[in-house]
């Protein structure tokens, strides 16, 4: 997509003089590097640019941010790695936080399917315990995601808590290999005090409703479960303690545009349609501040 409703494709970074990503940006007109942020800012493109979206590494995400504020001070970035220079950012849950920071991270693949259903339990009960385990196809893991699994597991499980609201959170990936490839799964279980599971159900629906509004491929892939648990079958979580209540277990699946990945790339079809739906609010509060942007 090289349009939106606030903003206009201004150019395709990369580091691969040979990618085809690079090749079809530049059969569509568009302006390309390979040399990464640094060619960039030497052909003096970044100077007119007000938002960047950085889909590399968390290690090379805190070098390009720091290029790209020697030039242009008042940039924007959003954070598709786990570098998380900025705050945690779910576009449903609590995008509108943050539309005057410099840098907002998408936290990762895992937490933009998973976080917002823990916020939407929290939104009627406490939670005192979340896990999640997103399963992708290991075809869909490229060099950034393998790089950074320890990230993905420290960045997501502090999502879980920061944004979904949980007192305690834990996260998992795996890469399966699975052939033909399989779609995006992600597990979410949530340990919270009783309360009616109706409101529950309700709450997880219209977050997944919510969600599917930027996501299309996103949804239930059966109906939320419910467990009591309490003095006659405790549940222990170290560093929690002994818990009673509801046990809610919701599970997901994210299928891809397949506009230019394949289908079963949903893990990084979240990531940008999250990222996108991210910067046009973004550019949107920009042209509000500052008409003359435009």
């Amino acid at each position: 997509m090289r349009h939106g409703q606030f903003i206009e494709m201004a150019a395709l970074v990369g580091i691969d003089s040979k990618s085809d990503g690079l090749e079809q940006a530049r059969r569509l007109g568009v302006v390309i590097s390979s040399k990464g942020i640094s060619g960039l800012i030497d052909d003096g493109i970044m100077s007119e640019i007000e938002l960047v979206f950085d889909a590399t590494s968390a290690s090379a995400h805190i070098e390009n941010d720091r290029l790209v504020r020697t030039v242009k001070p008042g940039v924007k970035m959003v954070d598709l790695t786990p570098a998380a220079i900025g705050p945690y950012c779910v576009p449903v849950v609590n995008l509108t936080q943050h539309l005057d920071e410099p840098n907002v991270n998408m936290v990762t693949c895992g937490g933009q399917a998973t976080i917002p259903i823990v916020a939407a339990v929290s939104s009627v009960a406490e939670v005192h315990y979340a896990e999640i385990i997103a399963s992708i196809s290991s075809r869909s893991a490229g060099p950034g995601t393998r790089a950074n699994i320890d990230e993905f597991t420290e960045t997501t499980s502090r999502g879980i808590e920061v944004i979904g609201g949980a007192r305690k959170g834990k996260a998992i990936i795996v890469l399966n290999p699975a052939e033909p490839p399989m779609l995006m799964r992600d597990t979410v279980y949530i340990l919270s005090s009783k309360v009616d599971t109706a409101k529950i159900e309700q709450a997880v629906e219209e977050m997944v409703a919510s969600v599917n509004a930027y996501v299309p491929g996103y949804r239930l892939k059966q109906r939320v479960q419910f467990e009591e648990f309490g003095p006659d079958n405790p549940c222990h979580i170290s560093g929690v303690g002994q818990l009673s209540g509801i046990k809610t277990t919701v599970f997901l699946q994210v299928e891809g545009a397949a506009h230019y990945l394949p289908s079963y790339a949903g893990n990084l079809d979240i990531m940008t349609s999250a990222a996108l739906a991210t910067g046009e609010k973004l550019a949107e509060r920009l042209l509000q501040l500052s008409p003359s942007v435009a």
